[in-house]
């Protein structure tokens, strides 16, 4: 099944950058569209990774766009200080709205819903649990990107479940192929560009390692998120632990 063809974007290359970490994260607790704040890990993160950005963006005009969600933005603003642009704040870019799953752990849904928990896992549709319907959440935020200045790059700050709608929708997959990608881990991005006539996926789940001993913020040795291990040689994380991170899915 193909999704229906794709609105005209004014950006040519797109960086979708997850926020850094909660509390909520750390315990498998679902956000949603509540509004927990970064925890000290996730702060240090987003410090840790707004250089590495940055350099990417070198010689480029660029625009940064986030959710409103406090997690969100407050990432977001590592990065505009560095770059020395104003940031956007757009309420379409906030995470997958889970309905009644909202502030629950993992554990919990699958003790109270778990038929519904069953058809999350499975990628499928979840029936009963209110919210948001899947292609809604892609389609919102096409809207906000369609109101982008003309620029050569965009990074829009945003979430787990959101951020892996909007490369769906981008690459033009169906239902039939929802998470093929794996999800994005605390404040690792993904980067697309259109060529050709497409939109095309130039890197995925990159980040910018584990915080340094001794970055300021950085939790003591052992109690970092299990999700930013690094892949030998990449760069890249590769992904939360499925115990946790609830909201790196959707």
């Amino acid at each position: 099944m193909t999704a229906p063809g794709l609105p005209e974007l004014p950006v040519g290359r797109l960086v979708v950058w997850r926020h850094g970490r909660t509390e909520w994260n750390a315990a498998g607790r679902f956000q949603g569209q509540l509004d927990p704040p970064l925890d000290d890990v996730g702060r240090a993160q987003a410090a840790h990774a707004a250089p590495h950005l940055l350099a990417g963006l070198a010689g480029q005009e660029a625009v940064v766009v986030s959710s409103d969600l406090v997690r969100a933005a407050d990432t977001a603003r590592e990065l505009t200080g560095l770059l020395g642009v104003p940031l956007q704040l757009d309420p379409r870019l906030r995470e997958h709205g889970m309905g009644s799953w909202e502030g629950l752990t993992r554990n919990e849904v699958a003790d109270r819903y778990p038929d519904q928990y069953a058809d999350w896992l499975a990628g499928g549709t979840v029936r009963g649990r209110g919210g948001e319907e899947t292609a809604a959440v892609a389609e919102r935020v096409l809207g906000a990107l369609q109101e982008l200045p003309p620029v050569q790059v965009a990074v829009v700050v945003t979430h787990g479940g959101t951020s892996g709608r909007l490369i769906e929708r981008l690459l033009e997959l169906g239902s039939d192929h929802r998470r093929v990608f794996g999800p994005l881990g605390n404040c690792a991005w993904s980067e697309l560009a259109r060529q050709s006539g497409r939109w095309r996926l130039l890197r995925h789940n990159t980040s910018a390692g584990p915080v340094p001993e001794g970055f300021p913020g950085r939790a003591p040795r052992g109690r970092e998120d299990s999700g930013t291990a690094v892949l030998p040689g990449t760069g890249a994380q590769p992904g939360p632990d499925p115990a946790q991170d609830a909201d790196a899915v959707g």
